[in-house]
Protein backbone atom coordinates (compact mmCIF):
# COMPACT_ATOMS: atom_id res chain seq x y z
CA UNK A 1 0.00 0.00 0.00
CA UNK A 2 1.48 3.40 -0.62
CA UNK A 3 1.13 5.81 1.84
CA UNK A 4 2.40 9.60 2.12
CA UNK A 5 5.48 10.12 3.16
CA UNK A 6 7.03 12.84 5.52
CA UNK A 7 9.68 13.91 7.09
CA UNK A 8 9.70 13.13 10.19
CA UNK A 9 7.72 9.57 9.03
CA UNK A 10 11.11 8.46 7.28
CA UNK A 11 12.99 9.38 10.97
CA UNK A 12 10.79 7.04 12.06
CA UNK A 13 11.80 4.43 9.44
CA UNK A 14 15.29 5.17 9.69
CA UNK A 15 15.06 4.72 13.70
CA UNK A 16 12.99 1.30 13.91
CA UNK A 17 14.82 -0.31 10.66
CA UNK A 18 18.07 0.00 12.67
CA UNK A 19 16.71 -0.93 16.06
CA UNK A 20 14.02 -3.47 14.59
CA UNK A 21 16.77 -6.84 16.00
CA UNK A 22 17.00 -5.34 19.66
CA UNK A 23 13.51 -3.88 19.51
CA UNK A 24 11.73 -7.47 18.72
CA UNK A 25 13.37 -8.71 21.95
CA UNK A 26 13.29 -5.56 24.24
CA UNK A 27 11.93 -6.88 27.70
CA UNK A 28 9.31 -4.02 28.03
CA UNK A 29 7.97 -5.14 24.81
CA UNK A 30 8.24 -8.62 25.58
CA UNK A 31 7.36 -8.84 29.01
CA UNK A 32 4.02 -11.84 28.76
CA UNK A 33 2.80 -10.34 32.46
CA UNK A 34 2.25 -6.88 30.94
CA UNK A 35 0.92 -8.25 27.27
CA UNK A 36 -1.53 -10.78 29.62
CA UNK A 37 -2.61 -7.67 31.29
CA UNK A 38 -3.74 -5.78 28.20
CA UNK A 39 -5.70 -8.61 26.49
CA UNK A 40 -7.44 -9.23 30.04
CA UNK A 41 -8.26 -5.69 30.00
CA UNK A 42 -9.52 -5.24 26.57
CA UNK A 43 -11.75 -8.73 27.11
CA UNK A 44 -11.76 -10.12 23.00
CA UNK A 45 -14.62 -12.31 22.25
CA UNK A 46 -13.33 -15.65 19.50
CA UNK A 47 -15.02 -14.21 17.20
CA UNK A 48 -13.56 -10.72 17.26
CA UNK A 49 -11.15 -9.15 14.68
CA UNK A 50 -8.80 -7.08 15.72
CA UNK A 51 -6.28 -4.58 14.38
CA UNK A 52 -2.89 -3.33 15.75
CA UNK A 53 -1.54 -0.33 14.84
CA UNK A 54 1.97 0.43 14.80
CA UNK A 55 2.62 -3.21 15.31
CA UNK A 56 6.60 -3.60 15.31
CA UNK A 57 7.36 -7.05 16.15
CA UNK A 58 3.79 -7.56 16.69
CA UNK A 59 4.00 -9.24 20.07
CA UNK A 60 0.10 -7.79 20.74
CA UNK A 61 -1.12 -8.79 17.74
CA UNK A 62 0.25 -12.36 18.68
CA UNK A 63 -0.94 -11.87 21.95
CA UNK A 64 -4.38 -10.99 21.38
CA UNK A 65 -4.40 -13.72 18.09
CA UNK A 66 -4.87 -16.95 20.88
CA UNK A 67 -7.91 -15.04 22.04
CA UNK A 68 -9.41 -13.15 18.55
CA UNK A 69 -10.84 -15.03 14.98
CA UNK A 70 -8.38 -12.93 13.25
CA UNK A 71 -5.61 -10.02 13.91
CA UNK A 72 -3.70 -7.24 11.52
CA UNK A 73 -0.70 -5.85 12.47
CA UNK A 74 0.63 -2.82 10.72
CA UNK A 75 3.36 -0.57 10.32
CA UNK A 76 5.46 1.65 8.47
CA UNK A 77 8.89 -0.01 8.65
CA UNK A 78 9.36 -3.25 6.72
CA UNK A 79 12.29 -4.09 8.95
CA UNK A 80 9.81 -4.34 11.95
CA UNK A 81 7.10 -6.19 9.34
CA UNK A 82 9.87 -8.69 8.72
CA UNK A 83 10.71 -9.01 12.72
CA UNK A 84 6.79 -9.86 13.33
CA UNK A 85 6.60 -12.28 10.74
CA UNK A 86 9.72 -14.11 11.48
CA UNK A 87 8.24 -14.57 15.17
CA UNK A 88 4.85 -15.45 13.63
CA UNK A 89 6.00 -18.35 11.44
CA UNK A 90 8.36 -19.48 14.63
CA UNK A 91 5.10 -19.62 17.22
CA UNK A 92 3.43 -21.18 13.93
CA UNK A 93 0.68 -18.66 14.52
CA UNK A 94 -2.08 -18.97 11.74
CA UNK A 95 -4.64 -16.73 12.68
CA UNK A 96 -2.63 -12.79 12.04
CA UNK A 97 -0.85 -11.09 9.23
CA UNK A 98 1.37 -8.07 9.10
CA UNK A 99 0.79 -5.28 6.54
CA UNK A 100 2.73 -1.83 5.52
CA UNK A 101 0.77 0.87 5.92
CA UNK A 102 0.39 4.58 7.36
CA UNK A 103 -1.56 4.80 10.84
CA UNK A 104 -2.84 7.96 9.52
CA UNK A 105 -4.50 6.65 6.87
CA UNK A 106 -5.56 2.95 6.25
CA UNK A 107 -6.92 1.24 4.14
CA UNK A 108 -9.23 -0.50 5.87
CA UNK A 109 -13.24 0.72 5.83
CA UNK A 110 -15.06 2.33 8.81
CA UNK A 111 -15.96 -0.05 11.22
CA UNK A 112 -13.95 -2.82 10.13
CA UNK A 113 -12.72 -4.06 13.26
CA UNK A 114 -13.95 -5.23 16.86
CA UNK A 115 -10.71 -4.23 18.35
CA UNK A 116 -8.25 -1.86 17.68
CA UNK A 117 -5.03 -0.90 19.39
CA UNK A 118 -2.38 0.90 19.57
CA UNK A 119 0.70 0.01 22.11
CA UNK A 120 3.56 2.06 22.57
CA UNK A 121 4.07 4.30 19.40
CA UNK A 122 1.35 7.42 20.30
CA UNK A 123 4.99 9.55 21.23
CA UNK A 124 6.58 8.80 17.98
CA UNK A 125 3.38 10.25 16.06
CA UNK A 126 3.96 13.59 14.24
CA UNK A 127 -0.27 13.83 14.17
CA UNK A 128 -1.58 12.16 17.53
CA UNK A 129 -4.84 12.88 16.92
CA UNK A 130 -4.78 11.90 13.45
CA UNK A 131 -3.76 8.69 14.11
CA UNK A 132 -6.17 8.14 16.83
CA UNK A 133 -9.09 9.60 14.34
CA UNK A 134 -8.27 6.86 12.31
CA UNK A 135 -8.55 4.15 14.76
CA UNK A 136 -11.77 5.20 16.13
CA UNK A 137 -12.88 5.23 12.25
CA UNK A 138 -12.03 1.75 11.67
CA UNK A 139 -13.48 0.62 14.94
CA UNK A 140 -17.63 -0.64 14.61
CA UNK A 141 -19.61 0.99 17.11
CA UNK A 142 -19.61 -0.96 20.38
CA UNK A 143 -16.46 -2.08 19.58
CA UNK A 144 -12.91 -1.55 21.55
CA UNK A 145 -10.20 1.24 21.18
CA UNK A 146 -7.00 0.67 23.20
CA UNK A 147 -3.90 2.76 23.71
CA UNK A 148 -1.01 1.99 26.01
CA UNK A 149 1.48 4.29 26.02
CA UNK A 150 4.16 6.55 27.82
CA UNK A 151 2.60 9.70 29.36
CA UNK A 152 4.47 12.92 30.47
CA UNK A 153 4.00 15.08 33.72
CA UNK A 154 1.28 17.28 33.80
CA UNK A 155 3.48 20.16 34.49
CA UNK A 156 4.85 21.64 30.96
CA UNK A 157 8.25 22.15 32.47
CA UNK A 158 8.82 18.77 33.69
CA UNK A 159 7.38 17.10 30.73
CA UNK A 160 9.30 18.66 28.25
CA UNK A 161 12.69 17.73 30.27
CA UNK A 162 12.00 14.31 29.93
CA UNK A 163 11.15 14.47 26.37
CA UNK A 164 14.00 16.38 25.61
CA UNK A 165 16.00 13.47 26.99
CA UNK A 166 13.93 11.06 24.61
CA UNK A 167 14.21 13.28 21.81
CA UNK A 168 18.19 13.16 22.16
CA UNK A 169 17.72 9.17 22.15
CA UNK A 170 16.08 8.71 19.45
CA UNK A 171 14.96 11.85 17.44
CA UNK A 172 11.47 10.03 16.61
CA UNK A 173 10.30 10.36 19.30
CA UNK A 174 7.86 13.15 19.24
CA UNK A 175 6.74 13.96 22.47
CA UNK A 176 4.91 11.95 25.35
CA UNK A 177 1.53 12.99 25.80
CA UNK A 178 0.02 13.61 28.77
CA UNK A 179 -2.68 11.76 30.46
CA UNK A 180 -5.19 14.18 30.80
CA UNK A 181 -4.31 14.83 26.51
CA UNK A 182 -5.16 10.77 26.27
CA UNK A 183 -8.19 11.11 27.64
CA UNK A 184 -9.06 14.50 25.85
CA UNK A 185 -8.45 12.22 22.65
CA UNK A 186 -11.18 9.32 23.66
CA UNK A 187 -14.06 11.95 24.34
CA UNK A 188 -13.33 13.84 21.14
CA UNK A 189 -13.30 11.09 19.19
CA UNK A 190 -16.94 9.62 20.39
CA UNK A 191 -15.27 6.65 22.74
CA UNK A 192 -16.07 6.00 26.14
CA UNK A 193 -13.87 4.78 28.66
CA UNK A 194 -14.47 1.69 30.20
CA UNK A 195 -10.93 0.76 32.22
CA UNK A 196 -7.71 2.48 32.60
CA UNK A 197 -4.71 1.67 34.79
CA UNK A 198 -1.13 3.63 35.29
CA UNK A 199 1.99 1.75 35.50
CA UNK A 200 6.09 2.00 34.82
CA UNK A 201 8.96 0.82 32.95
CA UNK A 202 12.30 1.71 34.52
CA UNK A 203 15.17 1.23 32.09
CA UNK A 204 18.92 1.22 32.83
CA UNK A 205 20.24 4.14 30.82
CA UNK A 206 23.23 2.86 28.96
CA UNK A 207 21.38 -0.06 27.70
CA UNK A 208 18.09 2.31 26.60
CA UNK A 209 20.56 4.17 24.77
CA UNK A 210 22.29 1.07 22.77
CA UNK A 211 18.92 -0.52 21.88
CA UNK A 212 18.36 2.70 20.43
CA UNK A 213 22.23 3.10 19.03
CA UNK A 214 22.20 7.01 20.33
CA UNK A 215 25.21 8.23 18.71
CA UNK A 216 28.02 9.56 21.34
CA UNK A 217 27.59 13.13 21.25
CA UNK A 218 23.83 13.05 21.81
CA UNK A 219 24.44 9.95 24.58
CA UNK A 220 27.14 12.30 26.18
CA UNK A 221 24.20 14.74 26.90
CA UNK A 222 21.53 12.28 27.96
CA UNK A 223 23.90 11.18 30.65
CA UNK A 224 24.56 14.81 31.71
CA UNK A 225 20.52 15.62 31.61
CA UNK A 226 19.49 12.31 33.76
CA UNK A 227 22.68 13.12 36.31
CA UNK A 228 20.86 16.41 36.93
CA UNK A 229 17.82 14.99 36.99
CA UNK A 230 18.83 12.74 39.49
CA UNK A 231 19.91 15.81 41.60
CA UNK A 232 17.32 18.64 41.21
CA UNK A 233 13.78 16.62 40.59
CA UNK A 234 13.37 18.30 36.83
CA UNK A 235 10.76 15.30 35.06
CA UNK A 236 9.62 13.48 37.48
CA UNK A 237 11.68 10.41 35.92
CA UNK A 238 12.91 10.18 39.11
CA UNK A 239 16.63 8.98 38.19
CA UNK A 240 17.91 6.45 41.12
CA UNK A 241 21.54 3.98 40.96
CA UNK A 242 21.28 0.51 41.43
CA UNK A 243 24.39 -1.46 41.81
CA UNK A 244 25.99 1.80 39.81
CA UNK A 245 23.95 1.49 37.01
CA UNK A 246 21.57 4.83 36.88
CA UNK A 247 17.71 3.98 36.03
CA UNK A 248 14.97 6.03 35.23
CA UNK A 249 11.41 5.67 35.25
CA UNK A 250 8.77 6.03 32.63
CA UNK A 251 5.29 6.39 33.72
CA UNK A 252 2.76 4.65 31.34
CA UNK A 253 -0.92 4.50 30.93
CA UNK A 254 -3.15 2.21 29.32
CA UNK A 255 -6.87 2.65 28.28
CA UNK A 256 -9.68 1.01 27.09
CA UNK A 257 -12.71 2.62 25.76
CA UNK A 258 -15.63 1.85 23.75
CA UNK A 259 -17.37 3.59 20.85
CA UNK A 260 -20.58 4.35 21.64
CA UNK A 261 -23.00 3.42 18.83
CA UNK A 262 -24.70 6.78 18.23
CA UNK A 263 -23.13 9.68 20.42
CA UNK A 264 -25.03 12.29 18.06
CA UNK A 265 -27.90 10.88 19.06
CA UNK A 266 -27.18 11.08 23.06
CA UNK A 267 -26.04 14.44 22.76
CA UNK A 268 -30.34 15.20 20.91
CA UNK A 269 -31.84 13.87 24.02
CA UNK A 270 -29.76 15.54 26.53
CA UNK A 271 -30.64 18.74 25.03
CA UNK A 272 -34.36 18.04 24.64
CA UNK A 273 -36.78 19.43 26.74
Amino acid sequence: MAFAASAHKAVVQEEFTKQAPAYAVNPSITDPQRLKRLVQAIGPSPKARALEVATGPGHVAMALARACREVVGLDLTEAQLAQAEKIRARRRIGNVRFESGDAERTRFASGEFDIVICRFAFHHFERPQRVFAEMSRVCRPGGIVAVEDLVGSEHPSRAAYLNRVERLRDPSHTRSLRLSELIAMFTACGLEIEEMYLGCLRPEMETWMANARTPSPQARRVRELLAADERLDLSGAHPYRDNGHLHFIQRTATIIARKLRSPRRVKALVKSP
